[in-house]
């Protein structure tokens, strides 16, 4: 027996658990699946609590039967009903496109006063921070905020039965930032969480005036991927996604190398009979393996027992 929320959840104020709209709240009785919808959630590969209820509970081999099982009932639902996605799932209308320029013409008038504000020698600064760093922190406030409201009315119009929605709510693939940067705008470029300052002598591009500060001089986008990206956008775009791929290639060489280091380091360690933790010559690493004894692979989260979940499946109802 099982209840939690899928991923679809809105998380609303008043939650109306099966007369959800959303099919979010998933109610499991007896291994048959009453009301939800089992998404990532549910059999996702680090949140799945039904996955990780079944290790717990029944072994691998079970888990990974399982799995196999949902694979072809997915293939076979898939089949019957069919699941496409094209360029056309991110179309909106004149009065989407209206709401995302106005807010975006809004947020940059909104750049442009608080730069003449600092200009004029009137901004304050935020504690521990200088006057540049107030300003620049501020500005990427107002940005983050423009293209999240962007992405709110391009989610709010495409809906549900969008397949592009479906695969970022239930956690398929993607994310609702995806959908926000194809539909909406692909918003504030930054390398290190920072807007774009280098570049030529006193400013970005050539195409800037010099010393320029505004929201489109350091990086900000304001078209998406489907209405296409000028230029100077496009170049903006190349910088950002550069920080990507060298964070990849440098991120993978250096947790590689940890991870040889801390398997050099711990090859010769063992559990002792008496609960220990042991090098081969005998000497205690631990009094107690990591401190509580239990196997991180048959614990409820970082828990040793999921009392909750135990009187649950005896009373078999819900326990508040």
């Amino acid at each position: 027996n099982m209840l939690f929320q899928a991923s679809s959840c809105q998380n609303c104020e008043t939650c109306k658990r099966e007369m959800c709209e959303n099919d979010a709240f998933v109610r499991v009785v007896n291994g048959n699946l009453i009301t939800g919808t089992i998404d990532k959630k549910g059999i996702g590969a680090f949140d799945g609590q039904i996955l990780h209820r079944i290790i717990r509970q029944h072994g691998m081999k079970r888990a990974a039967r399982f799995i196999d099982d949902v694979t072809k009932l997915s293939i076979r639902g898939i089949m019957l009903e069919g699941f496409s996605f094209g360029i056309d799932d991110e179309d909106l209308t004149r009065t989407e496109y209206g709401q995302i320029d106005e807010v975006l013409n809004g947020a940059l008038s909104d750049v442009e006063r608080r730069i003449k504000i600092y200009n004029e020698g009137q901004l304050e600064p935020m504690p521990g921070r200088t006057l540049e760093e107030t300003l620049e922190m501020q500005i990427m406030q107002v940005l983050g905020k423009a293209r999240d409201r962007t992405g709110e009315i391009a989610g709010r119009h495409l809906g549900m039965d969008n397949s592009a929605v479906v695969m970022a709510v239930s956690g398929a693939r993607g994310s609702m930032l995806n959908l926000t940067q194809m539909a909406g705008c692909l918003g504030q470029q930054s390398v290190r969480g920072e807007r774009i300052m280098r570049g030529y002598e006193d400013r970005t591009l050539p195409h800037f005036r010099r010393n320029e500060r505004g929201a489109k001089a350091h990086g900000f986008i304001t078209n998406s991927y489907k209405s296409g990206l000028s230029p100077t956008e496009f170049f903006f775009h190349a910088i950002g996604g550069r920080e990507g791929l060298v964070d990849t290639a440098v991120r993978t060489s250096q947790s590689g190398y940890l991870q040889r280091r801390m398997i050099n380091a711990l090859q010769d360690l063992k559990v002792a009979y008496d609960g220990t933790v042991r090098t081969t010559g005998g000497r205690i690493i631990q009094f107690c393996y990591g401190e509580d004894g239990t196997d991180p692979g048959k614990s409820s989260y970082g828990s040793p027992v999921d009392v909750k979940g135990i009187i649950e499946s005896v009373l078999k109802q819900e326990v508040k």
